[in-house]
């Protein structure tokens, strides 16, 4: 499926929204990593087994910084995660090394129909992990709430349609611990539980 792509460059991921808007309204939500039950299977019907000719018709773009995370969809609005180096900043040259880059990690709620920027959420998140092009994690839509998480253990849950911040919790600070390699990645919810692997003393910091 497409949503369990990483995207690892802005316009792939610019792509993938493109895609999901040509859902009609009965399409199904994919609010969350792999989808509803989180397995990968679009059980919706009338889904076309081809693109035509020259592809899907695109009905609107939305240039986006770089990250590993696919988009969520949810009553009507699109969630996405990107990352925005500062100024004079660059990447390291080997992906596997890990040094401290700086930049922003932000969240964005867009209009499924149109592409408006409905809301955002920018912070600071400076990178010490390995493949440091942006966030891992799909946001996670529920109950009217969407959760993030960032690449730096940065976890967030907002209000789904204004964007008001309800909670945080920074993991590196709360439980001590280093970021592991590729950083945190996919929370999900059993019940009224949200779960997130974390790690423990000794445990994240540890290299391969």
């Amino acid at each position: 499926m497409v949503c369990g792509m990483k995207e690892i460059a802005s316009w792939l991921k610019v792509a993938v929204c493109a895609v999901f808007c040509l859902a009609n309204a009965q399409a199904d939500d994919w609010p969350q990593w792999l989808g509803p039950q989180r397995d990968g299977v679009w059980r919706e019907s009338g889904i076309v087994r081809r693109f035509p000719d020259g592809g899907p018709k695109v009905r609107w773009r939305m240039p986006v910084g770089a990250g590993y995370s696919g988009p969520a969809v949810a009553e009507g609005r699109v969630y996405l995660t990107d990352r925005k180096l500062k100024t004079g900043e660059k990447e390291q040259a080997n992906p596997f090394d890990r040094g401290l880059i700086n930049g922003t990690e932000r969240v964005l709620c867009l209009d499924e129909k149109s592409g408006e920027v409905l809301w955002s959420h920018e912070y600071d998140c400076p990178y010490s992990i390995s493949y440091a092009a942006g966030p891992r994690a799909t946001p996670l839509v529920e109950n009217g709430r969407v959760y993030i998480l960032g690449a730096e253990g940065n976890l967030f849950c907002f209000d789904a349609v204004n964007g008001k911040g309800l909670w945080s919790l920074d993991f590196n600070k709360s439980f001590e611990i280093p970021t592991p390699l590729w950083g945190f990645s996919h929370p999900l919810i059993e019940g009224n539980k949200l779960i997130c692997l974390v790690g423990g003393k000794g445990s994240t910091g540890r290299r391969f």
